[in-house]
């Protein structure tokens, strides 16, 4: 390796890790502000959280790559045109495509790169971040009484207190509860109404160790209990053989009330029910998959038709005597409803019954078909965005170098500005590609490569604009070229005059 590429090389590096892991914070930070409402009072563990974050960005890379090539290739060649490094590079008989060589075959490298990690790396991420994303969502918020409410969240039990003193961070006593009022509701489904009811004065409420069990310490209380049988009528009930229900009154001054949090935290689910996604396969699954879904709207869409000869009626005379009639004149359906004289009531509705049947088999037939082939093409579009993503890499970089040639502006400045719009650019394009080809609306190789087949004529118009020292973003040049235009315009006026006045004399 030669000096000028140790050149290039070292000053790439840098901004192209420093932009990858910006990029990668960026999107993480959309991830937590569009799911922060899922993810407070969950009690998350600093592991859990963790995995959760990790997921995610490894998922961010691919996406983050491009953007990375373009402003680290851009600031590279920026800063060698700003300090005119490349100027001398030239003088010296070293064209621009030979100081591109490193960076190119680094663009080379990276994109195969993106396409490994798409094809190995994203689907196994999708999968394990999106089934933890969905078990967090799911799980239930931590306990929090608040004073005056009652709490309804835990399964059997309804807690109410006045009043309640936030304990020191070193105590192990827990908080101190005033005023509680605990329901106990059955769980069984063979009674129903609040059948235990206690009330206590004061209390405390500790979690143990492991956080599987909440403790309630009571004092200075009671635990009212009612009783019933299949001998023993409620209070409530009427008549001469009516009897009262059973109640019972403990009282006490200290008392233990032990409840599970088993319901609470995050319950893990099987990772089986989210590999059906397109995102959760490779490549060769992918091809699998779709050709099977294809081979299935094929046959469903070939069995419609021979489906639908239940809902109508038909026969046929082989009678050579009642052997249908040429009709000759008029249109064939007058001819027919001239012949019909007596009205038939019953066969006209009967008709219209048969086509309103036919009508709801095609609508919904229709309905379900353009939902399997929509499942295609989803498949399909996932499929060629493996490729999409890697050869993006690449044409970032003629992109990001060609104007790094050009404008030879170095920094986090005008680099950075070019870079986001592009970057905005491709996205849309993306965007807009992927929702046409869901759709039907477009070819789904169309949509899937519009962005790389807008943005790579691009490239190879910077690069050879580069290439021939193009002054396409100096001022200058755009003011001089303003003043020739309206030299020209007042020379033309000019003309215009003269050749009216010699007209009029």
């Amino acid at each position: 390796m030669k000096k000028i590429d140790k050149l290039i090389l070292g000053s790439f590096w840098g901004p192209f890790f420093l932009t990858l892991g910006v990029v990668i914070f960026i999107f993480l930070m959309r991830l937590l502000m569009f799911y922060i409402d899922d993810f407070v009072s969950k009690d998350l563990d600093l592991a859990t959280f963790g995995r959760l974050l990790f997921y995610f960005a490894l998922l961010t890379i691919p996406t983050a790559l491009p953007l990375a090539v373009l402003l680290s290739s851009l600031m590279t060649f920026g800063n060698l045109g700003e300090f005119f490094e490349l100027t001398a590079m030239k003088s010296a008989g070293i064209s621009l495509t030979r100081a591109m060589r490193p960076l190119l075959v680094v663009a080379v490298v990276i994109s195969a790169f993106s396409f490994w990690f798409n094809n190995s790396v994203s689907p196994w991420a999708n999968l394990k971040g999106y089934s933890l994303l969905y078990d967090i969502k799911t799980a239930k918020a931590t306990l929090n009484l608040k004073e005056g409410i009652f709490y309804n969240d835990l399964p059997g039990y309804s807690i109410k207190v006045d009043q309640k003193v936030k304990a020191p961070k070193e105590s192990k006593n827990g908080d101190l509860l005033k005023g509680l009022v605990i329901y106990k509701h059955p769980t069984n489904g063979l009674e129903s109404g609040n059948r235990e009811i206690i009330l206590a004065d004061s209390g405390r409420m500790y979690m143990d160790k492991d956080r599987t069990y909440l403790t309630f310490q009571l004092f200075n209380g009671n635990d009212y209990q009612e009783y019933s049988d299949n001998n023993t009528v409620s209070y409530a009930s009427s008549g001469p053989n009516a009897k009262g229900a059973q109640f019972m009154r403990n009282g006490f001054k200290d008392y233990r009330l032990v409840i599970s949090l088993e319901s609470f935290g995050i319950k893990r689910t099987d990772e089986n029910q989210f590999e059906y996604h397109e995102y959760m396969k490779n490549l060769n699954e992918l091809t699998t998959l779709t050709d099977s879904l294809r081979r299935d709207y094929t046959k469903t869409s070939l069995s419609v038709a021979g489906n639908s000869r239940q809902y109508y009626n038909y026969q046929f005379k082989s009678d050579a005597s009642a052997k249908e009639k040429k009709v000759t004149e008029g249109k064939w359906v007058d001819s027919l409803l001239n012949k019909q004289n007596v009205p038939r009531p019953d066969l006209m509705q009967m008709a219209l019954s048969q086509a309103q049947n036919i009508l709801s088999y095609s609508t919904s037939n229709v309905t379900y078909l353009t939902e399997k082939e929509k499942n295609v093409w989803k498949y399909q579009l996932e499929t060629h965005h493996k490729f999409t993503q890697a050869i993006s890499v690449f044409v970032m970089f003629l992109i990001g170098a060609s104007m790094g040639a050009i404008i030879k502006k170095g920094g986090f400045g005008l680099p950075v500005l070019v870079s986001i719009v592009f970057f905005i650019f491709l996205y849309v394009l993306t965007l807009q590609g992927d929702k046409y080809a869901k759709e039907g609306l477009v070819w789904v190789p169309i949509g899937a490569w519009l962005a790389n087949a807008v943005l790579f004529p691009i490239g190879l118009f910077l690069m050879q604009r580069a290439r021939h020292d193009s002054r396409l973003f100096d001022k200058d040049v755009y003011v001089i070229a303003w003043e020739r235009l309206k030299q020209k315009w007042k020379v033309y006026r000019g003309q215009s005059s003269g050749n009216s006045q010699q007209s009029l004399v």
